[in-house]
Order: structure tokens, then sequence, then C-alpha cells
């Protein structure tokens, strides 16, 4: 085990949980420190290598430690005060429990003495958790204090989720010793292997189909070559979930778009007339709307997740572990159809957004927005999408290259642009880390603009400022209602953003968007870009 050397006389229990958290790798903490946590913030200061961001909300670092690990795969830490410090991390911890993202919270509570009804900021945090985590416990033993960290690192890793321990007071106090806590071994990643049965069922069954269609989920992000592969063994086209949008570049020729309500029209197609869908850890929500008749091979590292949609075959496996082996064995194809019906839909669809970007509507079109990032953002930026119409233009419009992106998916929180723009950037410090999102979403966060430039961390924040929670007021109209408690009344964001040490620009006529975008990819400081738009579709 790695062993820090602190400052000072007795190694504590916080020392120690800090330092074996270090041993994992992890060295990343989102918070705001207080009194029942002041012994575990201490001992972040005392490490050489930790990093404690402290944000102006705690459902901000929740959030913040969400997206890290989309981003990432790596766990970074939730380090705040018993009472309302964890209750606030509750939202950011629902987005990271829905989209089974690792994380873990690590709480104050109040002094072991005090337990129970009458501790000032405390409450029943195990019963709090419970709906949220993986892993709950509190630490009322020194010497149980290692063992019960690395089990909810065990939980947070193996079962991609929250763990939250609490840690009283006077417990982090107490001086340890660590040569004599008990451990349990570290797991710093987990795959799982197929078996040949499943294999050879998996390549049988899409032998035996005429027109296969690979269905890309978040769950196959990291096998984006394992999917091209196969796509190109079998002259398969490739549609994708939301959150699988650029697992591979829009132009790239197996690709048809994502499948959805805010899909592409062939994509929807291809599905439909297909005998077979490949499933690549994909989740089959509501939103991505695969008709439940299809046959499916559904490739997938949760078991759980396995039998939500019928299918003719399961594969319990990692995708960039499966896929290959697949491929190896399933017969190639020659089928240059295809390939051609596939360009010109793709060629059609490119032209259908092109018209939807009017570059001389006044408010600013947000098709035209999206057409402007796409041409101006490197093409290895990271983005951070909010949610809201932001995000359903985002998904139709932007033309993905080599960018990645994150956002709430099942939770579909408004908020998380921000913070995970901040998490982007902290993994990310060599590339240049956008968040888009609306007047809505950032207005629920913008108090941590701030946290970006107290940090120096130049990220670049996108507002589309309609002046309405846009995607309520569609809803309503939808839905056969007047509009109602959707008008916004909004601060001048530009100003706001200088009013913090960043940089604003306000933008309100399309020709000047492009420059914008340009001066701050430039800028080595956070940067709002404040865009007045439309919150009306097509209409």
């Amino acid at each position: 085990m790695k062993k820090t050397t602190f400052e000072g006389a007795a190694t504590t229990v916080a020392d120690v949980l800090v330092s074996e958290l270090e041993a994992w790798g992890i060295t990343l903490y989102f918070g705001i420190p207080g009194s029942s946590s002041l012994p575990l913030v201490d001992a972040v200061r005392k490490n050489p290598n930790a990093r404690y961001i402290v944000v102006r909300h705690e459902q901000t670092a929740a959030l913040a430690a969400s997206a890290y690990n989309k981003f990432t795969g790596k766990i970074a830490v939730c380090l705040t005060i018993a009472g309302p410090g964890a209750t606030n991390l509750a939202t950011g911890l629902y987005d990271a429990k829905e989209d089974r993202a690792s994380v873990l919270a690590l709480s104050g509570q109040v002094k072991s003495q005090y337990a129970g009804p009458g501790g000032i900021q405390e409450i029943d945090q195990d019963a709090f958790f419970r709906p949220i985590t993986v892993f709950n416990n509190t630490v009322a033993d020194p010497t149980t204090a290692v063992k019960l960290l690395t089990r909810a690192l065990r939980y947070a890793i193996i079962g991609r989720g929250v763990a939250q321990l609490s840690v009283p007071n006077d417990i982090q106090r107490e001086p340890l010793e660590p040569a004599y806590c008990e451990r349990e071994t570290c797991l710093p990643t987990v795959t799982v292997a197929p078996t040949d049965e499943a294999v050879r069922a998996a390549a049988e069954a899409i032998d035996g189909a005429a027109r296969p269609v690979i269905l890309a989920g978040f769950g196959a992000m990291g096998a984006a070559g394992a999917v091209l592969d196969l796509a190109e063994a079998m002259r398969a086209p490739v549609v994708t979930t939301f959150r699988a949008k650029g697992i591979l570049p829009d132009e790239n020729e197996w690709v048809a778009g994502i499948h959805g309500q805010l899909g592409t029209p062939h994509a929807r197609t291809l599905v439909e007339d297909s005998d077979l869908v490949i499933a690549c850890g994909a989740s089959f929500s509501d939103l991505t709307g695969i008709p439940g008749d299809k046959r499916a091979v559904h490739i997938d590292i949760d078991p759980l997740q396995l039998g939500k949609h019928p299918f003719a075959v399961a594969v319990w496996g990692d995708c960039t572990i499966a896929l290959p082996r697949i491929r190896e064995q399933v017969r190639p194809r020659e089928d240059p159809a295809v390939g051609q019906w596939l360009a010109e839909r793709r060629r059609e669809w490119s032209l259908q957004l092109d018209r939807e970007a009017d570059p001389e509507a006044v408010p600013i079109r947000p098709p035209y927005i999206m057409k402007v990032l796409s041409e101006t953002l490197p093409e290895d930026a990271v983005i951070s999408l909010d949610v809201g119409e932001n995000q359903w233009w985002f998904g139709r419009n932007f033309r993905m290259k080599r960018q990645r992106f994150a956002m709430s998916g099942y939770l579909g929180t408004m908020g998380f642009g921000l913070p995970g723009a901040i998490a982007a950037k902290l993994a990310y410090p060599e590339k240049t880390v956008v968040c888009i999102t609306g007047d809505g979403g950032f207005s629920m966060v913008m108090a941590d603009f701030v946290t970006a430039v107290k940090y120096g961390l130049p990220i670049i924040v996108v507002v589309l400022n309609n002046h309405e929670l846009a995607m309520i007021r569609e809803e309503q109209r939808e839905a056969d209602y007047p509009p109602y408690g959707t008008g916004l009344l909004n601060p001048d964001f530009a100003a706001y953003a200088e009013t913090c040490g960043g940089a604003g620009m306000r933008v309100t006529r399309p020709q000047d968007l492009a420059e914008a975008v340009l001066r701050a990819v430039r800028m080595n400081k956070p940067v709002v870009i404040d865009i007045e738009t439309d919150p009306k579709r097509f209409e």
C-alpha cells in the first residue's frame, strides 16, 4: 500500500482514508467544508496529491462527480457535511444512480455521542441515502474505517453506482495506524467476458438475419472500433441511442444517426425494416423507441439489463470483449446496396439540416446555432450538455466529428451542463471544454461559474437564451394547454460572467456567432456566450 507522509503528530482516521483513496488513484474531491467534515477536509489539505474543488452548492458537487465518471470512468468524491450538505447531494447522486455512474459520497456526521434526536445538522444519513446507493454505511469504529471505505469503492465500481460513507466528526479525529487496518482487495476495473456458447449463438443469429442493424448504446462507447469492425464485416448500418451520439463520427459511412424522437428518419426506417437488432450496451429506454417486437441480440455488461427487451440471444459481457469475439465468428457479407442507400439518405439529411439553419433569422434560430458550433468547435472538444430544448437541438442538429459529450440521461435533470463542464476541464485540461445549456438550466447553477474562475478552468458556456422554459412550453402546446409558468426574467448573463472575473459575450445577430465562438476558444479563461434565440420550433 502506498503511504503518504503527513505533517503534524498522529495519523488520524481522516488522514488514513484520504491516503487510502490516493492508493486507489482517487484524488479529486468536490464539496463544501463544514464543522462535521473538518478533519477530512484537513486531511485533503495535507495530502499533496489530493485536490478539493469547493463549489457553491452541493448539487454541483454531485453532478460534477457523476459527470467525471461518465467522461473518464474514474471515481471522484463528494466531500460534504452532515445534514443539509448531505441532502443537497441528492439530485446529483440520483443522476449517477440512474445513469450507472460510479461515485463516492464521503459525508461528515455529528459526533457519535450525540447520535439520535437533538444533534444540530443531524439526520439519519443511512436511511436518507439508502434508496440512492449500492453501498451505504457509517463508520462507528476507527479500526473498521478502511475496510468500509474499500468495500464502498468495490461496490461503486462493480455495482456501477453511488457508494456513501458517513464518518462522525470525532471518529475522523481518532489516531489510527494504517498498518493495523483491515482492508479489502483493490479492484480498479471490472470486465466480463461472454461464454463461448453465447458468442456462437449471437453469431448464428446474425448470420441468419437478412437485414441486421447495429444499435450502439452508451455501454459501447469504449468499444467504438469494435462496433465499426462488426458493421464493416456485416455491411450493417449503425444507429445509436442519444447518449451514444458520437461513438463514431456522423460522417462515417455506416452511421445512420440517433434512433428515437429526435433521431434521423433513415435510422427509424432501418430499424423498422430490420429483422434483427444487435444492441450493444443499450438499455432500451422509451426515448430510444426500439419497437418491442424486434428480435435482438443484446450484449451488455449488466445482466439485469438483459431481458428488458425480448431477445433472440442474450450475451452477458463487456462490449469491448464480446464484439471482437462475435466479429471473428460472423460471416462477412458483400452488399453494396446498403452502403449506397445509406450514403444517399445521409446526404439528404445533411441538406435538411442546412435548410433548417437559417442564417438570416433574428432571433437566432437554434438549428443555426448548432450548425455554427458544429463548424467552429475543435474536432476533439469535450461537451457537457444540459437538459431542455438545447438538448433537443443538439441531438438533432449538432454534427459530431471526434467530440465526446455527456449529459443527464435517465434522470434528465436541468443544471447538469455547468458542473459537467467543470468536471470535464479537470479531467481533460488540454482540451476545449464546452457547456451547451439553456437559460433555465444555467440559471439553476450559475453561482458555480465563479468556481470555474476561481480554479482557472477555461470553459465555454453557450447559453441558448430564449427567456422561456421552452421544452415545457412545447410540452404544454403538444398537450393542448396554453403556455403558463414558463416565462423567465433573466439577468444579463454576459455581464454576470464579467462580474465573476470571466469573459462575457452577448450575441444577437447570426453573422456574429461564429466569430464569438472562435474568440471564446482562443481565450484562456471561462467564457459565457449569451445567445438571444427563439423558443419556437418549426412554427
